[in-house]
């Protein structure tokens, strides 16, 4: 058996800690994924989703608690490049071209310019965005830019796919065309994706676990495994699993609401 991605030991995450107004954003968490899972994070706003997937990628550190990241630590497996980043904004730079901004982690990592060209290429075709690499950001549309920024991300092969909400400012239509080419990069790379999103649909289709999040402070209450079939596709929203999951988690996140913490504050 293969050692898991990402094992987090009871991590707490406290801002602010001794303050009048600390908050207590994460409170034991214990989790594992293993190679090749898609981890859906889904709680109440402010559960502390996007502090959980910061902690994974080393963007912040725990009040307490181990993150292991590959069989080592977080800070160790953001050095060495183990980490793509995804966030809700696609945040491109506007003067340089699609071709260059997929290619700007590979500078800094300073690549020859051959692999550099090699792999932006194969990272547009993968998005299909070949087609654009010499235009610019502000001449493509939203769900087009966040392909952008996945290619990018993705352009030094990381073994982990980080992405906070990054569809959630798009339509629903835009935003289920790219759930099914998420699903295909996926497939295609063999990666890791730990994901948070507010959707519960969303979360059912495209993920072999949802992880549930109580309100703050954030603990996992649910760990709900997908057995949809793969590959998935428009069809398996009409699914009668697909709907048995959806009420699953649906009702899952409705326990997690109600619940309390240990101290006996609400959760």
């Amino acid at each position: 058996m293969t050692e898991p991605v990402v094992v987090l030991e009871n991590v707490d995450m406290i801002f602010g800690e001794g303050a009048a107004d600390q908050v207590h954003a994460l409170k034991e968490i214990n989790l594992q994924i293993e190679q090749n899972d898609f981890i859906s994070l889904i709680g109440p706003s402010g559960c502390g989703k996007s502090t959980l997937l910061r902690v994974v990628g080393d963007l912040i550190q725990p009040s307490s608690g181990v993150a292991t990241i590959n069989g080592k630590s977080a800070r160790q497996a953001r050095l060495d490049q183990d980490y793509g980043i995804v966030f809700q904004a696609a945040t491109l730079y506007d003067w340089r071209t699609v071709a260059k901004n997929v290619q700007l982690p590979l500078e800094l990592m300073q690549f020859s310019r051959s692999e550099k060209d090699r792999r932006t290429q194969a990272m547009l075709e993968l998005v299909e965005l070949s087609d654009f690499a010499s235009h610019y950001p502000w001449q493509l549309s939203g769900g087009m830019q966040q392909r952008v920024a996945i290619a990018r991300a993705l352009s030094f092969e990381p073994s982990i796919l980080l992405m906070d909400e990054p569809f959630g400012a798009l339509d629903e239509m835009t935003r289920e065309r790219l759930n099914l080419e998420l699903l295909d990069i996926w497939r295609k790379t063999d990666t890791t994706v730990l994901f948070v999103t507010h959707s519960i649909t969303e979360a059912v289709f495209l993920s072999t676990r949802v992880i549930v999040m109580s309100a703050r402070p954030g603990r996992i209450t649910a760990d709900i495994s997908i057995d949809l079939p793969q590959p998935r596709n428009a069809e398996t929203r009409s699914n009668v699993r697909f709907f048995e999951l959806e009420t699953e988690v649906r009702e899952a996140l409705r326990l997690s609401e109600g619940s309390q913490d240990p101290e006996g504050t609400p959760a």
